[in-house]
């Protein structure tokens, strides 16, 4: 149990820093996890402090780490493998860099060491603070990872978000994108008076925009991938801070949800408003049963119109109870 929560771990700060693990088996992705804990010398949670990215290991090397560490019995034999698929992703991601003590080495020069780079070594030192997830956000911002490259590489085409500050932001495709579209350029202008969109994610990148300053004023609650809604966008002149779930195949505000975001923001200084967004009607019966009272739903191909879901006023806050 304790060595599965420390490849949990590993596979969360790559996934953090970028790295696409999806369509890769699950003992490929394990190994993937192994190899970037023995460049990184970490052998139990608490090492992650100790990270040093002056460390490097050959790849036989890291083997031995394997067998040594995580109750492997891996043959030396197959130390290309190593370099050819466990560190491949990692390397390309720029998270560890090749040839470390060696720059002039072959491709396949078992001489060859890896060591992380220094840039990314500092951030998994601190993993585990508070500030981790926000840290890695503003590190990434100017940055393009590996997954956002691979996504590039397929020319893809994307879906162009206008803000009602005149931003534009270019959206991965999908239907749950082309919902959030619909909610920044149609739901607050009819509904949102004057709101600031401060936060939406996409597929691709979580924290697309993100406005955490603001966030922070308003006493907005830790940010976490994990518990954020899809939009959160903030009304000045009524300070109501919307909260949306863009709701495609799952996601809808349940009951459960809803008790989870009044928790979430019990210290928010703002009044909080809580919207289901559907693209079409079809799904929003799909999904009708689910939804909380004093809550609103709005339906995109009806963007004229919102359901009230009970409560003493059409739309508003609720005061606690």
């Amino acid at each position: 149990m304790q060595l599965q929560r420390l490849i949990n771990e590993a596979l969360y700060i790559l996934e953090k820093f970028g790295v696409p693990l999806a369509g890769i088996t699950q003992r490929r992705i394990e190994r993937i996890a192994m190899a970037f804990l023995a460049v990184a010398n970490v052998k139990q949670s608490s090492d992650w402090a100790n990270v040093d990215h002056s460390y490097a290991l050959r790849t036989r090397e890291i083997i031995r780490y394997w067998n040594n560490n995580f109750d492997e019995n891996v043959s030396e034999s197959s130390y290309d493998d190593i370099r050819r698929k466990d560190l491949k992703l990692t390397v390309l991601a720029g998270i560890i860099n090749a040839s470390a003590a060696n720059p002039n080495a072959a491709r396949n020069d078992g001489t060859r060491r890896f060591a992380l780079n220094p840039e990314y070594a500092a951030l998994i030192k601190a993993f585990g603070s508070k500030t981790w997830e926000n840290d890695v956000a503003e590190f990434l911002k100017n940055k393009i990872t590996l997954k956002e490259q691979l996504l590039d590489n397929r020319n893809l085409h994307t879906i162009s978000v206008i803000f009602p500050s005149g931003k534009t932001l270019d959206f991965s495709p999908g239907k749950h994108n082309e919902l959030q579209k619909k909610i920044i350029e149609e739901f607050l202008p009819r509904y949102g008076y004057g709101a600031e969109v401060l936060y939406v994610g996409d597929t691709a990148k979580r924290f697309l925009h993100l406005e955490s300053d603001r966030l922070k004023a308003l006493n907005f609650f830790e940010l976490s991938d994990g518990e954020l809604p899809d939009v959160v966008a903030y009304s000045k002149q009524r300070n109501w801070l919307y909260l949306i779930e863009a709701v495609h195949s799952s996601g809808v505000i349940s009951p459960i949800r809803l008790l989870e975001l009044k928790k979430l923001t019990e210290q928010c200084q703002a009044d909080i408003i809580f919207v289901t967004a559907f693209l079409d009607r079809q799904t929003f019966r799909q999904f009708a049963p689910d939804i909380a009272w004093e809550t609103e739903v709005w339906i995109a191909d009806v963007p004229d119109h919102i359901i009230h879901f009970d409560g003493e006023k059409f739309l508003g806050p609720y005061s606690p109870k």
